[in-house]
């Protein structure tokens, strides 16, 4: 039997086509769990508008890969900076599925004028980032800690935040701020749901290649270059340890592991995938 059938998982975040959140449906749902898909648009968020748009079938599409790998699948647009639409993709889960098992807390801000020294950061900027990539997963992880108590589920709350997270970083300080407190949060959060044997972890991946990344491409004209970008990310991944990247699927298997019974015991963690990047 698959680790996680009879499971029930949300994930935010999840409408981009080359996007963590699409990764980690499909793992889950190859493990068994049905699925809540959720994204503040249908199709994810475009970092670079005028990078070329594909025909990519966003939340729908990866709903219909879950369908394939045998599970079910509902999809809701969802702003996580929302209560009151937080409450609604809750309701809608419960109604079409009874109970909520699992959250990964995956949506988070894309890079934009955030990415400036300090005295440069506007405070819209900073609060942009800290609203969703913080605020936002606090938000969703106390409405679903508040069913799984309520329901006496035994559930997992995985927030991603970053290898940014543990060492800042220049020109990324909002971002920074809202890992390093992500961090912080589950840890608080561990504690208080352990004895209802809720267990919350962090995963921090490095380098991914995914859509966040399409500003690499970005020239000083706003025009869009996929062999920019793509240098670009060679030059960041000759600073890996392990001289590349995570795939997508390195960072969806540690949290298919983390969301099942064989990770009872794990709680509080933020766990690296970074290729040595980071180690600590």
């Amino acid at each position: 039997m698959a680790r996680l059938s009879g499971k029930v998982a949300i994930v935010t975040g999840s409408g981009g086509e080359h996007g963590l959140g699409r990764a980690i449906a499909r793992r889950l749902a190859a493990d068994g769990a049905d699925l809540v898909l959720t994204d503040i648009a249908p199709t994810g968020t475009r970092v670079v508008a005028t990078k070329p748009a594909s025909a990519w079938g966003g939340l729908e599409a990866v709903a219909a890969e879950v369908k394939v790998a045998g599970q079910r699948a509902i999809t809701a647009l969802l702003d996580i900076r929302s209560t009151r639409q937080i409450d609604g993709v809750i309701a809608q889960a419960l109604e079409t599925f009874g109970r909520i098992d699992i959250l990964v807390n995956n949506a988070g801000a894309p890079p934009g004028a955030d990415r400036v020294p300090v005295v440069q950061l506007s405070e819209e900027a900073w609060d942009a980032v800290l609203n969703v990539n913080l605020k936002g997963s606090f938000l969703c992880a106390k409405a679903v800690a508040t069913v799984m108590l309520r329901q006496k589920i035994r559930g997992r709350i995985i927030n991603i935040a970053s290898d940014k997270g543990k060492v800042g970083s220049a020109n990324l300080a909002a971002y920074c701020a809202s890992k390093f407190g992500l961090i912080g949060f589950t840890q608080a959060l561990a504690m208080e749901l352990a004895p209802a044997g809720i267990t919350v972890n962090t995963v921090c991946p490095g380098g991914l290649d995914t859509e966040r990344l399409d500003y690499l491409g970005r020239r000083e004209d706003g025009s869009y270059d996929a062999t920019l970008r793509a240098e670009r990310i060679r030059q960041l991944e000759a600073k890996v340890p392990l001289g590349h990247f995570a795939t997508l699927n390195d960072v969806a298997e540690l949290v298919a592991f983390l969301a099942s019974d064989g990770a009872e015991y794990i709680t509080g963690q933020a766990i690296n995938v970074s290729g040595g990047t980071i180690m600590h």
